[in-house]
């Protein structure tokens, strides 16, 4: 795309570049996100779009421990976790356009080569790949006023030069008044020398500079408010403007992010800097929001079995699921995490004493397969509520089968290819694809669901839309055994293909789904699986707690 084109076809969007220094996982994508909250409370319409230094072309076949959660988009697309933020705080619809990699930008830029898009030139970073970013920036603006991108890793990483380079240039293109920079930057309190120090953020900065960009805001890291005195001398150095340096204090919970940036009166200046109207945002939801997770009226401890418990954020919007529903019903969620292979030696039944809910999660692999299996027998047993999703769907199935049915022998062809009783087997569409990347049944897919079932009610729906990611399913030759024994298959695609949803109608709530429900749920918005298996779990609590506490404990 020529700069003639960007100035032509953009000249009233908006742009906004976040970069990030000093360290790594200071909360770029926390930061994004409550700008776009902020800002949407404005009335804007917003986009977000996330660049990610990494050469893989997506992040579907990092290791969680690596990486942390593979979010999934709606048309099919495994991208990074800031995602999740992006369509949790704000209206954001994240599509494949909206995450990019180094990998997916060469990928591209290599793909046109090879066709002969270049007319035999020589293909080089400048201007091929930047062109290639710039390109991928001005693509999801179409239907937004303000585009909010995001620079994965830190200013000075080699590998993020080409981004910083080709969001430099973007200035050029688009003009000033249409873009802004804001870095985020550390600035940490020294308990030693009982004072903040401003160096990070002031090398932070002459790094960005070296390289061509001034930022307009920084955003301050921090765990207190800073003083006028610290903000005019980051000012002075910096060359910015003093009401441009923010307090980004620590927070007890990310839903005030928002409000603490709002305090600082962060979205006018933005607004300012962009030359748009500014109006009084409506932050009321947000106000409330906070009030519920201040104020709970009682406590739950959630169970959750899972195979990458040593790294929370492998499961990061599965957290997030179970808190957003908990706000909804004034409780304060405690999430307890079983490694799945405790549950598999003698006295791993313990390891889920006092569990008001047990939560099976997704997973891939062998390892921890018997635990998860395991997990879903105890529930079953001792009628603790129970959610599997997509792995933990999976698992429950077979120990059904095993335990109910008397299918001893009963696998999934993951950990067992040659078991006698295949419930579980790799996907019918797959069986000649040996690929791991972006092979699976990926997106956003309909549900019909069976009437009075525990799904149904909990949608209102007949028909839902969930996004999945798996390689395995449900084996439909043993849908009658299972069925005939008391497992109610409650969901399945409109075809017949696949089963979506199981329950057990003589459990207090047990349901397991193949989908993951976690990937739309909101903290203004809970999903309403996760709604119910909050509220079950707390009525589970309180029909085992000793008949001397009051029941009127119960949530609102």
């Amino acid at each position: 795309m020529s700069q003639a084109m960007l100035k032509t076809n953009d000249r009233a969007k908006k742009y906004i570049f976040i970069t990030g220094g000093v360290v790594s996982s200071l909360g770029k994508g926390l930061a994004a996100a409550s700008i776009g909250s902020l800002l949407e409370g404005h009335g804007y319409k917003v986009t977000m779009l996330k660049f990610d230094p990494y050469i893989n072309v997506d992040p579907g076949t990092m290791s969680p421990y690596q990486h942390g959660e593979v979010y999934v988009t709606a048309d099919g697309a495994e991208t990074d976790l800031d995602l999740g933020h992006y369509e949790r705080f704000t209206n954001t619809v994240t599509t494949k356009d909206h995450n990019w990699t180094t990998g997916k930008i060469y990928l591209s830029v290599i793909q046109k080569e090879r066709r002969g898009d270049y007319l035999g030139g020589t293909v080089q970073v400048i201007p091929h790949i930047t062109n290639e970013i710039k390109s991928s920036v001005i693509g999801v603006s179409k239907d937004a006023d303000i585009v909010i991108v995001e620079i994965g890793g830190t200013v000075g990483d080699i590998e993020s030069q080409p981004f910083l380079e080709a969001i430099r240039q973007l200035r050029q293109d688009i003009g000033r008044q249409n873009t802004l920079y804001i870095h985020l930057t550390l600035v940490p309190f020294i308990g030693t020398a009982g004072e903040l120090k401003t160096k990070p953020t002031q090398h932070s900065v002459r790094d960005l500079r070296a390289i061509g960009i001034q930022p307009d805001i920084l955003l301050c890291r921090t765990d207190r408010v800073l003083s006028r005195d610290i903000k005019a001398k980051i000012a002075l150095f910096c060359d910015v403007d003093e009401e441009s340096v923010i307090t980004a204090r620590d927070v007890e919970n990310i839903y005030e992010v928002p409000l603490v940036l709002a305090e600082e009166g962060l979205d006018k200046i933005v607004l300012k800097h962009l030359q748009l109207p500014s109006t009084s945002p409506n932050m009321k939801p947000w106000e409330e929001l906070v009030q519920r997770i201040r104020n709970p009226k009682d406590n739950l401890v959630i169970h959750v079995v899972g195979k990458y418990v040593g790294y929370e954020d492998s499961y990061k919007s599965l957290n997030e699921a179970l808190y957003h529903a908990g706000f909804n019903n004034y409780l304060q969620i405690s999430i307890k995490w079983i490694e799945a292979e405790a549950l598999e030696s003698s006295d791993g039944e313990r390891s889920l004493e006092g569990a008001d809910g047990i939560l099976v999660p997704g997973g891939f692999g062998s390892r921890g397969s018997r635990g998860m299996m395991a997990a879903a027998r105890i529930a079953r047993d001792q009628q603790i509520p129970y959610f599997g999703i997509c792995y933990g769907f999976q698992w429950a199935a077979v120990d059904f089968a095993r335990e109910v049915c008397g299918l001893d022998e009963a696998d999934s062809t993951e950990c067992s290819p040659d078991a006698p009783h295949k419930v579980i087997y790799k996907l019918r569409d797959l069986v000649d694809v040996e690929d791991f990347g972006g092979t699976m049944r990926l997106g956003s897919f309909a549900c019909q669901l069976e009437p009075d079932s525990v799904a149904h009610k909990a949608y209102g729906l007949d028909v839902i839309h969930e996004r999945h990611r798996h390689r395995y399913e449900f084996n439909p030759e043993f849908e009658p055994i299972l069925t005939e024994h008391g497992l109610r298959i409650a969901g399945r695609s409109p075809d017949g293909k696949f089963v979506e949803i199981l329950e057990l109608p003589s459990h207090p709530w047990y349901v397991a789904v193949q989908f993951h429900p976690e990937f739309t749920s909101k903290p203004l918005r809970p999903h309403p699986l996760f709604d119910r298996f909050v509220k079950a779990s707390h009525k589970h609590k309180l029909d085992a707690a000793p008949s001397s506490i009051p029941k009127s404990a119960t949530a609102s």
